[in-house]
């Protein structure tokens, strides 16, 4: 598909890197089966859901092709979400976890967001909630709309991982133009997390692509990672962020 959007030119030619990017990420959000990593966890505790209490929940592997078939996610009390979708006051725009509002955890419950703990620094080290317990995979009894949906992983379930976050290495389009290459490096050419994912991503074959859900594309490392210590690369964004 790439090769067909670029065409066959007999003159030297500048293709822009979006472009591969874009067939890439085209291929994967087709094929790719989905999973759930969180890359800056925070704790949620789900207070009135039973301590000790595992649930298995089937989540489908791809929203669209269900002869993908489904993978089994661990729900547990306490669990891990994204640092990003919690605030403490938003606006309506805002769709996802709020002090004192609702939102939905994907394949999972509706819960709702009750108070914080917060350390020395000012940090959020734990969020307490509530969970609706009729609201697995339906929506609230009382007709009430839950808008946001946001990932998730077991707190007790989860494997650690660490996650490099891949990005361009030039900051511009045609680095050979410049006298000093050098100074076009990108900074930020590679971010380096330690998150967590989902029980099913330790047997992930080495370079198979997946999709971190809301996150982006991601495979194994097929040197460095190993089921004790797992190491996962991404491929692309869900969509063309950059700017430089």
């Amino acid at each position: 598909e790439f090769c067909k959007r670029i065409g066959v030119t007999k003159q030297e030619n500048m293709i822009e890197f979006g472009s591969l990017e874009s067939c890439i990420r085209d291929d994967l959000n087709e094929n790719a089966p989905r999973a759930m990593a969180v890359l800056e966890p925070v704790k949620v505790v789900i207070e009135n859901y039973e301590e000790g209490k595992v649930e298995t929940l089937n989540v489908a592997n791809h929203p669209n092709k269900p002869e993908m078939g489904t993978r089994e996610v661990p729900f547990t009390r306490e669990i891990y979400i994204e640092q990003d979708d919690f605030r403490e006051e938003a606006n309506k725009k805002y769709k996802r976890l709020v002090l004192g509002k609702e939102v939905r955890l994907r394949g999972a419950y509706v819960i709702q967001a009750n108070r914080i703990e917060k350390d020395e620094a000012g940090n959020i080290t734990t969020i307490f909630c509530s969970y609706d317990t009729e609201t697995l995979g339906k929506n609230p009894a009382d007709g009430r709309k839950v808008k946001g949906v946001i990932h998730w992983v077991s707190a007790d379930k989860a494997f650690p991982a660490e996650i490099r976050l891949y990005d361009r290495l030039f900051t511009v389009p045609n680095s050979a133009a410049l006298e000093d290459f050098s100074e076009s490096i990108n900074p930020e050419s590679l971010i380096t997390k330690q998150g967590f994912v989902e029980p099913s991503l330790v047997t992930a074959e080495a370079e198979a692509g997946y999709q971190f859900e809301r996150t982006g594309y991601f495979c194994i490392d097929n040197k460095d990672s190993t089921p004790e210590a797992l190491v996962f690369n991404r491929t692309v964004g869900l969509r063309d962020t950059w700017e430089g």
